[in-house]
């Protein structure tokens, strides 16, 4: 029997994308490789958010050779933000750079073209072979229109695309069908999603019409699924955000944590990185989200050293997380991406050294204020 292997690299998104392609494959009569000797086709599904994340990728190559995979008839597949980067809607990156580099990869297609071939795309082949477990990653929308000045997302994963609101709920009753009881709903930005239902009939009528925003009214929607125990958003933006958004989340099947990624302290450095909302905005919303939702979690996400970033305006990213006291905190140093319009307008003249030290205080502060 011919044996595959995926190797996954980043987010809970290329995980979600990992299990649909692992099912595709198991319908066509793969079975799932032990080790990465064993396979016959490997799938590398890569990220691209930061430069470590793809050098564990161009690491392969020297597992791959010396295992001696290439002497048999392997077939090495490229897939993820690092191949959409370079061959998608939106290009960052040259595809001959990609070849340059991993010249023992034999196919570079982006995720959205190899889920959409064969049986890949089948709901129902996905339906029967996807692996069972919890919390079931269910895919909302996919790409982003954002454009944050150091963020790859927009080229790797292309334009905001939602799938209609009737099918998402119908995967997710197909699940609790076969017993999940606590799902996770991804997007890059999720909140931006913007599809209605179908305009054709739809095999699922969705009952609550009271919300506007389409968002929540997806969720209200998946909240009403009976048998649906646990639900888990990953991840919205702080922007997008209204009132009626945080009602949903107030109703009882949904987790108690929300990450809201606020990346800078600094309304100058958040001007910077084209996020559109200021400190005060943020903090507001944060306040009313604690307010609205008894019990709730707040996680973030930070940038230190961001080009041109001064001692002050890292002191007040140190004074935001001090007064907001997050429950979760993921702290990053800033890597430029080629091809953003951080790494073409700015200098990246934070030194590495200075970079650290302001991780440590800012990860120690965190620690030390967290709920």
């Amino acid at each position: 029997m011919v044996k595959y292997l995926i190797k996954t690299f980043g987010c809970q998104m290329n995980t979600a994308d990992s299990e649909k392609i692992a099912a595709g494959l198991e319908a066509q009569g793969y079975s799932r490789a032990a080790k990465m000797s064993d396979a016959d086709l490997i799938v590398i599904n890569t990220c691209s958010v930061r430069q470590s994340a793809e050098d564990k990728v161009y690491g392969l190559a020297n597992k791959i050779k010396e295992s001696g995979m290439k002497d048999k008839e392997l077939r090495v597949i490229l897939t993820g933000c690092m191949v959409g980067s370079a061959v998608g809607k939106r290009r960052r990156t040259k595809l001959t750079e990609l070849q340059r580099r991993m010249p023992w990869v034999d196919e570079f297609i982006t995720i959205e073209k190899l889920l959409n071939t064969s049986a890949l795309c089948s709901a129902e082949v996905f339906d029967q072979k996807r692996e069972l477990k919890e919390p079931a990653l269910v895919t909302v929308m996919e790409g982003c229109d954002q454009f944050c000045s150091y963020c790859v997302v927009p080229y790797g994963r292309g334009p905001v695309r939602s799938r209609p609101m009737e099918e998402i709920v119908e995967e997710v009753e197909c699940l609790v069908k076969q017993g999940i009881k606590w799902v996770m709903l991804l997007g890059q930005s999720i909140n931006d999603y913007k599809s209605n239902i179908k305009k054709q009939k739809a095999k699922i009528q969705i009952k609550n019409q009271k919300y506007k925003f389409p968002f929540a009214k997806l969720l209200a929607a998946v909240h009403e699924i009976e048998g649906l125990k646990k639900i888990s958003i990953l991840s919205p933006n702080p922007w997008n955000f209204p009132d009626e958004l945080i009602e949903v989340l107030a109703m009882p099947k949904f987790e108690r944590y929300i990450h809201l990624p606020v990346q800078g302290g600094d309304d100058g450095i958040l001007k910077k990185m084209n996020r559109p909302y200021t400190i005060s905005e943020y903090k507001n919303l944060v306040k009313k989200i604690r307010q609205k939702i008894p019990g709730v979690r707040i996680g973030t996400d930070a940038i230190v050293g961001f080009p041109g970033e001064t001692e002050k305006q890292f002191q007040n990213t140190v004074k935001l997380f001090k007064e907001l006291k997050f429950d979760n905190a993921f702290i990053a140093m800033y890597s430029e991406r080629p091809g953003t319009a951080a790494a073409k307008l700015y200098e990246d003249e934070v030194p590495l050294l200075e970079k650290k030290r302001r991780h440590k205080i800012l990860t120690q502060t965190w620690k030390e204020n967290k709920e």
